[in-house]
C-alpha cells in the first residue's frame, strides 16, 4: 500500500514549489497575473465608459467620421459622414412592420434573453474558434446599439468582452422598447444614412411609421452590410434573397400569415434615386467602402479612419470624362449604352483608375451599378490564356495551325464541318472567311476563333483554367463546367481580373493582385495596415514576354487592321487583345505597356445586345485615348525580348507544316502533351477531324475565304500531297 505524504512533507514540498517553481509553473503564474491585469483594467474602463442618453445621438461616434484620399493624400474622394442624414424619432413613429422584420432577422428571441444571447454567442465562439477570425455575429440587438454608440467596429476577443459587459449595463438602465428605439435611431443602413427614419426617407420617401412589409423587410435586410446590401449597389440579387429571408423568419415567429408572406415576396419595390452627394470616383469609394466595412464593421463610416487608397485622382478624372463621351456615343452608334475601365500598376497591382459606368448618378442605365466588378463574359480577350498555356506546354509563336472549317465534336462526322448544332461544333470567325495555315501569333493578332479552339485543345481545359486562376481570374468554376468554346470566352469573368491578369504579362510573369488600399490609420493615428508587396510567380517570365511580343505584333495584325490602328502608340511598346461575344453583348479592349495595365468593357447593364460589331470599333478608340494619356504620365519602358525559338525544336513548332511533299495540321507533327519531343498524334481522336477540311482546301487548290465551304467534300482525312493527290494514313 502506498504511504501518504505527512503533512509536514506537504507543507515543506509547497514551499519549495513556491520558491523554486518549475519553468512551466512560473509561465503559467505570469500569463494568470496578465490576464488578471488586463481584465482589472477592463473592468476598470467599462465601469468609466458613460452610457449615453437618448437625446445624445449626434454627439455620439458621428463626429468622428471616416475620410477616403486618394495615393497623394491631398485629394479627399469622400467623407463617409458628409452631409450624415439622421433623424431621431420615438419608437412609436417606427412601422410595427419593421420593428418585427428587424427582431425577426437579427435577434428573434430580443425580449426573452438578457443582454448577450448565450446560444448566439456559443455559435459564433465556436465558428470564430475554429476559423480563427473572430467575425461572427451572435450579437443582440443591445450589443448592436453599444457597438453603434460606443465601440468601434473592430474585431477582437477584447472589444467583444468589452461589448459583452457594457450591454448588461445598458439593459440595466434601459428597458427594451428603449433599447429597441436606441437601436432604429444609431443603426447605419448605408452611406451617410444613420437611422430608420432617415432611411425609409431617402429609399422610398416616405416616413418609417408608413413602412409597407415588403420595405420593412428590405430595411431589415440592410444593416448586417449596408454597403453590400445597398439596393444601389452591385449586389441588388443578394439584397432581394436576404429580404424573402426576412419574409420567411416572420412567417415562421408568427409575424405574418401566409398571404402576406406571398403578398410581400412578390411586391416589386422601387428605390428612390440614389442622391448626388459630393463625391470622387464614386464606384472606387464605395468599393473600398465594402472592403472596410467588411473588415471593420458596417459602422465604419464613423470609426474616424484616414483611408489612403491607391487612386491617382487625375488619371481617374481623365477616365471617367473618355468613358462618358465614348459611351454616350456608342449608345447612338452600336447600342452600347455603358462602359467601364480599370487601370493598374503591374509593378505593384495597385489600381489607379476604376470607372464602373459612363455616369454613376445616371438612372437610365442604372448608373450606379459598378460593371468593373461584375461578371460578363469576355469572348476573345480570354484567348491569351489559352495561348500562353500552350507555350508553357512546349508550343511557340510560331507554331502553325489551320484555321479552316472544322468539325470538333466526335458525336458528328468530320465531314460535318459547318454544323454548329448540338451536339456538334463547328465555329467559325467573326467575319465568315477561313485563312488556311496560320502561326499562333497572326491568329491571336487577328482573333480567329478556329485555331484558338485548337490551341485550347493543345493546351487542355484543366491547364488553361488553372492558369488563369493562379493569374487572378476568380470566377471560373471546374473543368467538366466548360468544352471547347471555352477559348473563345463561354466563361465569365470580372473586367478588374482580367486586367490585373494581363498586368502579370506586362510584369514579366509576376502577378501583384489588385489592391485599393495604401495605408489605413485610426482616429488615434496607429497604423491599421499598410500596402505591402506581395508578388506571385505566375508564369515563366519568357513566356510571359513572348505573349507581349505576340500581342504587341502591329504587322500580325494586319490585314484585319490597318498599320495605323487603335493599337499602335509611336515610341511606346504596347500590347493588347480585344474581344467580342458572339451574341454582341459584351465587348472589351485590354491592354498594356509595361508601366500600366488597362481594361475597358462596353455592353448594356441589362445584357441586351449591342449592334453586331468587333470590340476594334466599339471599344478600342476609348481604351486607346485612356492609354494614350496615361503613357504621358507613367515611365516609357520596353518588353524584355522574347527568346528565340531554338533550331532544334521540331519543324511544325518553327512555322513549317510539311515536308515538302505532304500537308498537315499539328497533330500530324507532334505529340500533343510532349510537343518537343519528337512523336505524333495520328491516333487522337481529333486527328480525323483536323486533317479532313485540309483535304478540302488543297482540292480547291489551297484557297481560303469563303471558298473552303464549296471545297470538294471527296478527300479523305488521312493525308493529302502537295499536289492534292491522297497519300494514304498511318
Amino acid at each position: 500500500m502506498k504511504r501518504r505524504s505527512s503533512r509536514p512533507e506537504r507543507t515543506k514540498a509547497l514551499k519549495d514549489l513556491i520558491h523554486h517553481p518549475h519553468p512551466f509553473m512560473r509561465a503559467a503564474f505570469i500569463l494568470a497575473g496578465i490576464g488578471l491585469l488586463i481584465l482589472g483594467i477592463g473592468i476598470l474602463w467599462v465601469a468609466l465608459t458613460p452610457i449615453p442618453a437618448l437625446n445624445t445621438f449626434d454627439s455620439q461616434k458621428v463626429a468622428q467620421s471616416t475620410k477616403i484620399y486618394d495615393r497623394t493624400g491631398n485629394t479627399l474622394l469622400y467623407d463617409l459622414n458628409h452631409d450624415v442624414s439622421r433623424q431621431v424619432v420615438p419608437l412609436t413613429d417606427i412601422s410595427p412592420n419593421l420593428q418585427q422584420a428587424t427582431i425577426s432577422i437579427e435577434d428573434q428571441n430580443f425580449y426573452k434573453h438578457g443582454a448577450v444571447s448565450f446560444t448566439g454567442t456559443a455559435r459564433s465562439l465556436l465558428t470564430d474558434i475554429f476559423t480563427l477570425s473572430f467575425a461572427q455575429g451572435g450579437s443582440t440587438l443591445t450589443q448592436q446599439v453599444v457597438k453603434n454608440t460606443i465601440l468601434s467596429g473592430q474585431k477582437s476577443i477584447i472589444r467583444k468582452a468589452q461589448e459583452w459587459i457594457l450591454a448588461y449595463k445598458f439593459e440595466q438602465r434601459y428597458t427594451k422598447a428603449q433599447i429597441l428605439e436606441f437601436y432604429f435611431n444609431v443603426t447605419p443602413y448605408g452611406g451617410t444614412l444613420y437611422g430608420a427614419e432617415a432611411a425609409s426617407r431617402a429609399f422610398y420617401g416616405k416616413d418609417a411609421k408608413d413602412l409597407d412589409l415588403a420595405e420593412a423587410a428590405y430595411m431589415a435586410a440592410i444593416p448586417q452590410l449596408p454597403t453590400y446590401y445597398s439596393p444601389y449597389g452591385n449586389n441588388r440579387a443578394a439584397l432581394d434573397t436576404r429580404k424573402n429571408l426576412v419574409l420567411s423568419r416572420m412567417l415562421t415567429l408568427g409575424y405574418i400569415t401566409n398571404d402576406q408572406y406571398n403578398q410581400a415576396k412578390n411586391e416589386v419595390v422601387t428605390f428612390s434615386r440614389q442622391q448626388n452627394n459630393s463625391i470622387i470616383a464614386p464606384h472606387f469609394v464605395f468599393y473600398i467602402e465594402q472592403y472596410l466595412e467588411n473588415k471593420y464593421g458596417p459602422d465604419v463610416a464613423t470609426q474616424g479612419l484616414v483611408v489612403k487608397t491607391t487612386l491617382d485622382a487625375d488619371l481617374q478624372h481623365q477616365s471617367e470624362t473618355i468613358v462618358n463621351q465614348y459611351a454616350l456615343a456608342n449608345t447612338k452608334t452600336f447600342k452600347a449604352s455603358n462602359a467601364a475601365l480599370v487601370a493598374i500598376d503591374p509593378k505593384t497591382g495597385q489600381i489607379l483608375a476604376m470607372v464602373g459606368s459612363r455616369n454613376y448618378f445616371d438612372t437610365q442605365i442604372d448608373g450606379n451599378f459598378n460593371a468593373a466588378l461584375a461578371s460578363r463574359q469576355p469572348g476573345s480577350s480570354f484567348k491569351p490564356f489559352v495561348y500562353a498555356t500552350a507555350l508553357k506546354e512546349g508550343y511557340t509563336p510560331q507554331t502553325e495551325v489551320f484555321d479552316l472549317p472544322t468539325q470538333f465534336s466526335t458525336s458528328c462526322s468530320p465531314s460535318d464541318n459547318f454544323n454548329d448544332t448540338p451536339p456538334c461544333y463547328a465555329p467559325g470567325n467573326y467575319d465568315g472567311l477561313f485563312r488556311g495555315p496560320m502561326t499562333f501569333t497572326t491568329a491571336i493578332a487577328q482573333s480567329i476563333n478556329v485555331p484558338a479552339v485548337k490551341v485550347l485543345y493543345l493546351a487542355g481545359i484543366p491547364n488553361v483554367l488553372n492558369l488563369a486562376t493562379s493569374m487572378g481570374i476568380t470566377t471560373l468554376g471546374k473543368p467538366s463546367q466548360y468544352g471547347l468554346s471555352l477559348a473563345l470566352g463561354a466563361a465569365e469573368v470580372r473586367l478588374l481580373d482580367l486586367t490585373d491578369a494581363y498586368s502579370a504579362f506586362a510584369n514579366n510573369g509576376v502577378l501583384n493582385a489588385s489592391t485599393g488600399i495604401l495605408s489605413i490609420t485610426d482616429k488615434d493615428g496607429h497604423t491599421l495596415e499598410e500596402y505591402k508587396a506581395a508578388p506571385q510567380n505566375v508564369l515563366d517570365p519568357s513566356i510571359a514576354n513572348e505573349m507581349s511580343a505576340m500581342l504587341s505584333d502591329n504587322q500580325a495584325r494586319q490585314p484585319e487592321y490597318p498599320p495605323v490602328n487603335p493599337f499602335t502608340f509611336p515610341g511606346y511598346d504596347v500590347a493588347a487583345k480585344t474581344g467580342t461575344t458572339n451574341d454582341s453583348r459584351d465587348a472589351w479592349t485590354v491592354g498594356y505597356s509595361p508601366s500600366i495595365a488597362i481594361g475597358v468593357w462596353a455592353g448594356n447593364n441589362d445584357n441586351s445586345p449591342m449592334v453586331k460589331e468587333i470590340a476594334g470599333y466599339i471599344v478600342a478608340p476609348m481604351w486607346h485615348q485612356v492609354m494614350q494619356y496615361a503613357l504621358t504620365k507613367y515611365p516609357n519602358e520596353v518588353f524584355p525580348e522574347a527568346p528565340a525559338i531554338p533550331d532544334t525544336a521540331p519543324a511544325a513548332l518553327r512555322g513549317i507544316y510539311t515536308d515538302g511533299t505532304q500537308v498537315h495540321d499539328i497533330l500530324y507533327w507532334v505529340n500533343k502533351n510532349t510537343p518537343l519531343v519528337p512523336g505524333s498524334s495520328t491516333g487522337d481522336g481529333q486527328y480525323p477531324y483536323w486533317e479532313y477540311p485540309i483535304a478540302n482546301w488543297l482540292a480547291s487548290g489551297g484557297k481560303v475565304g469563303a471558298s473552303a465551304q464549296t471545297a470538294s467534300t471527296t478527300s479523305t482525312a488521312s493525308g493529302v500531297g502537295i499536289d492534292g493527290s491522297s497519300i494514304g494514313g498511318q
